[in-house]
């Protein structure tokens, strides 16, 4: 499954309602919080638990056509982002195929 990174000015303001929503949980106190679906954090999932970095990006020089440039820059802020969102998609179906 692949990630969706959103910084949080690009979601969509919330609406009257999801904020009394939220003030309403935020009021709730502990002990009438149900935590039945979640499972416990115990010594066993810790001792199993990976520690997840994600790779270093390095800063390239690289020529691109001026419509696949100008295709990217089209969806907004972040084009870059998505440009190697594309590439890593490539590279994973290649190595998959491998």
């Amino acid at each position: 499954m692949a990630l969706k990174r959103v910084k949080l000015e690009d979601l969509p303001p919330l609406t009257p309602e999801q904020r009394a929503e939220l003030a309403r949980l935020a009021e709730l106190p502990d002990d009438e919080i149900d935590f039945s679906d979640i499972p416990e954090l115990d010594e066993a999932w810790f001792a199993e638990a990976v520690v997840w970095t994600p790779p270093a990006k390095k800063q390239i020089t690289l020529r691109l056509d001026d419509d696949i440039i100008a295709f990217f820059k089209e969806s907004g802020k972040g084009y870059q982002t998505r440009m190697n969102a594309v590439l890593r998609a490539f590279v994973d179906a290649k190595k998959k195929r491998a």
